[in-house]
C-alpha cells in the first residue's frame, strides 16, 4: 500500500505548499489593503506591520506559484518564529493558550517548505527544468 501512495507524494506535496502559500497571502493582503474583510479592528499600518504584510504578500505568491519557494518559506519561516515571539510568547507557555497556534504551524510548515524547494506544479520546475523540483520528487 504503501509503494502504491508513494508515487502520489510530490503532487500531495504540491498541493500543500500551494495551499499553504495561498493561505499566507491572504494574511498579507489583510494587513496591507484591508482585504478580505476581518472580523477584528484593524491594526494601524505602522512599519513593522507593513514590513509583515509585504513579507506575507509576497512570500505567500513566491510559495504558491512555487518561484524560489525555498528562499521564499524560509523567510517566511522566520517571519512567522518572530511574530510568535513578539505577539504570542508572552502570553503563556502553550501555543493554544497564547494562541500562537497558526504562527507555530506556519513557521514548520515553511521550514519544511525552504527544505523541500518548489517541486512539481511549480514555475521554477517550468523555467529550470527539474533542477529546482528534483528533491520533491525523490
Amino acid at each position: 500500500m504503501e509503494r502504491y501512495l508513494g508515487r502520489f507524494e510530490p503532487y500531495a506535496y504540491a498541493i500543500f505548499r500551494i495551499i499553504a502559500g495561498f493561505l499566507f497571502m491572504w494574511h498579507g493582503t489583510q494587513k496591507l489593503f484591508g482585504f478580505p474583510p476581518s472580523n477584528q479592528p484593524a491594526q494601524p499600518l505602522n512599519t513593522m506591520m507593513a514590513t509583515a504584510g509585504t513579507i506575507e504578500f509576497v512570500c505567500g505568491l513566491l510559495i504558491l506559484l512555487g518561484l524560489f519557494a525555498g528562499f521564499a518559506a524560509f523567510l517566511a519561516s522566520g517571519l512567522m518564529a518572530v511574530a510568535y515571539f513578539m505577539a504570542h510568547a508572552s502570553g503563556g507557555l502553550l501555543p493554544l493558550v497564547n494562541r500562537g497556534e497558526l504562527a507555530v504551524l506556519f513557521c514548520f510548515a515553511f521550514l519544511y517548505i525552504a527544505s523541500r524547494g518548489s517541486g512539481l506544479l511549480s514555475l521554477d520546475s517550468l523555467i529550470f527544468g527539474g533542477r529546482n523540483s528534483t528533491r520533491a520528487a525523490r
